[in-house]
């Protein structure tokens, strides 16, 4: 299991309800159901990955987030986890709007266009990166909109989210985020970890 999935699973209390939206081939739900008892569902676009999931005893529908998350109840879940997908979605702060009425508390991860290495490629070699949290192409990437950690971080501000806990990660290695050392985290971590409610 990767790192970012070991980190939002020590961030789910045991015995919670969690949705998972876009939830791809269930591997971090398989996790949480069967190592922390947690009532884990999920919300995935890819009718593959559905079929995966619901092959391994995992509860999936099928729909996408944009439309799909305005049918749940509000705080029906104690955690809704939204995993590097918020930059592919039209509108990423009407989803972020649904998470956070959808659940008590949201963990949302984001893959930093900040980080040093994206930022190194486009400025010598004047082509669109390619790392390890953004492995595609312009051509081919789900992603719509290009977000660092700061950007998730002053929208969370200006909207008033409380932020509980922000983790960066670069490769195997994690750190917490604060107001503090934002600018130098944005640098050096790859992807961002957000738990906030």
């Amino acid at each position: 299991m990767k790192r970012e999935f070991e980190i939002i699973a020590s961030l789910l209390p045991n015995n919670s309800s969690v949705l998972d939206v876009g939830c791809g081939d269930g591997t971090l739900m398989k996790f949480l159901s069967k190592e922390k008892n947690i009532d884990v569902r999920g919300l995935e676009l890819d009718e593959k990955n559905v079929q995966i999931c619901i092959s391994k005893g995992l509860s999936v529908i099928e729909g996408n987030a944009e439309t799909e998350l305005n049918q749940f109840p509000q705080k029906s879940f104690d955690y809704v986890v939204l995993s590097q997908t918020l930059q592919a979605f039209y509108s990423p702060v009407t989803v972020l709007d649904q998470l956070l009425r959808v659940g008590k508390a949201s963990i949302v991860s984001v893959p930093n266009f900040g980080y040093w290495k994206v930022r190194s490629s486009l400025l010598f070699n004047g082509k669109m990166p390619i790392t390890n949290s953004l492995p595609y192409k312009w051509f081919n990437t789900p992603n719509l909109h290009m977000c660092t950690i700061k950007d998730f971080y002053e929208l969370c501000n200006s909207k008033r989210i409380h932020m509980k806990k922000i983790i960066g990660i670069n490769k195997n290695k994690t750190s917490l985020i604060n107001n503090n050392n934002i600018r130098f985290k944005n640098f050096f971590s790859e992807v961002g970890i957000f738990l906030i409610s």
